[in-house]
């Protein structure tokens, strides 16, 4: 089975666990699925990936308040246009620290909170839970790949272990 096939798996169950959780919590099951997608995306995996686009995550939901607050106070829209352009440099810039690095991290966070009205309350549990989900698709998918490849492994020398005794 390649890695592929098993990350697909673990994917497709996790996925389906991940929307009842969401509903039973009251969590916005898309964001999860955007903080699942970040992970996935990240040019890093492990426990470090899954930091490195959570904390970008979080970063963006705080740029997008930024732009929903100054903009509420700000009733000339060109204006509220200048904010989100100067917000945006911000976004990209703070990528010369290695930790916030991952700019589409920094974006996905951002326009979830953009999508939910700026209810950061509720786009940050989701995303984080989403991120861990994300995070234990591909490690259990890489783990079932690994298991899979030891039983391949098994059987075909068991098979030669045969031969040579005939």
């Amino acid at each position: 089975m390649s890695v592929l096939i098993s990350i697909s798996i673990t994917t497709g169950i996790l996925s389906g666990l991940w929307a009842w959780v969401a509903t039973s919590l009251g969590l916005l099951s898309w964001a999860g699925f955007l903080g699942c997608t970040s992970y996935f995306a990240s040019p890093v995996s492990g426990l470090k990936g899954l930091g490195l686009s959570l904390v970008t995550n979080l970063s963006g939901v705080f740029w997008a308040m930024v732009i929903i607050y100054l903009s509420q106070h700000i009733a000339i829209d060109y204006l509220g246009y200048g904010i989100t352009a100067i917000v945006a440099f911000f976004m990209c810039a703070q990528a010369k620290k290695g930790w916030l690095a991952y700019i589409p991290g920094t974006f996905i966070g951002s326009c979830a909170t953009f999508a939910a009205n700026g209810d950061w309350a509720l786009v940050v549990p989701s995303l984080i839970l989403g991120g861990v989900f994300g995070y234990a698709m591909k490690a259990s998918g890489e783990w079932l790949h690994a298991k899979a490849k030891t039983k391949e492994l098994l059987a075909i020398t068991e098979t030669e272990v045969r031969a040579n005794k005939s």
